[in-house]
């Protein structure tokens, strides 16, 4: 029998069919629950939600914070691929723009904020490719409907995530979800001021993504 090479490549099994769709279980639960209750959530709640067992969610996420981790890039992931559905399906540059604020109000980016302090790691290397593929995708169609003189020109993409950020962040010192049932509502009438021609100068600066950076994290 011939010995094996040392600098031969290992062979790492791929997941089962049914680990990774435990595993999505998990994070789209998780995902919800973050939303509904905030990041404190027990685990076995959200065990319960996916349908899985407590050992079985401890098998792809060791702790919290790995989860934690997985929920962020899978808004994120999510988020980038409305906006690229967006940019292909709209022959309307602008329309494009409001399918993907109305899609991602959806994601509920802004309830998962409290969930992006303290010891999760914002310069993460997986995170930060994720985060410059959604602003690079979300910047395409800013770029493509100011070109077409349908997006007014003092303001960028930071303006609209901002937006986004503060409609689906639950107003504090309140306990009612109600409020859930004005956000695509406002967010209307916050493109409504978007689009072009400008009905009125705006005061200050527009917020660029570079600022949203170092505003959110820093070192990045």
């Amino acid at each position: 029998m011939k010995p094996v090479s040392e600098s031969a490549p290992r062979r790492v099994p791929r997941p089962r069919a049914d680990a990774l769709r435990n595993r999505e279980r998990i994070v789209a639960a998780a995902r919800e629950m973050f939303v509904e209750h905030g990041p404190e959530v027990p685990f076995d709640e959200i065990a319960r939600r996916a349908g899985v067992g407590n050992a079985t969610l401890y098998r792809h996420f060791t702790d919290r914070a790995a989860l934690v981790h997985e929920v962020v890039l899978s808004v994120l992931d999510r988020s980038t691929a409305l906006a690229l559905e967006a940019a292909e399906e709209e022959a309307d540059a602008f329309a494009a723009v409001r399918r993907f604020a109305h899609a991602s109000v959806d994601e509920r980016i802004g309830a998962l904020c409290p969930m992006l302090s303290g010891a999760f790691d914002q310069a993460h290397p997986e995170l930060l490719a994720c985060r410059d593929r959604l602003e690079a995708a979300v910047q395409r169609l800013f770029d493509a409907a100011q070109e077409a003189g349908r997006l007014r020109a003092d303001v960028a993409v930071g303006d609209l995530m901002v937006a986004i950020a503060q409609l689906t962040r639950p107003l504090p010192g309140t306990a009612c979800a109600d409020f859930d049932r004005f956000t695509h509502r406002h967010l209307q009438l916050f493109l409504d001021g978007l689009e072009a021609p400008a009905r009125s100068e705006l005061p200050g600066a527009a917020a660029t993504l570079e600022e949203l950076r170092r505003e959110s994290c820093p070192e990045a």
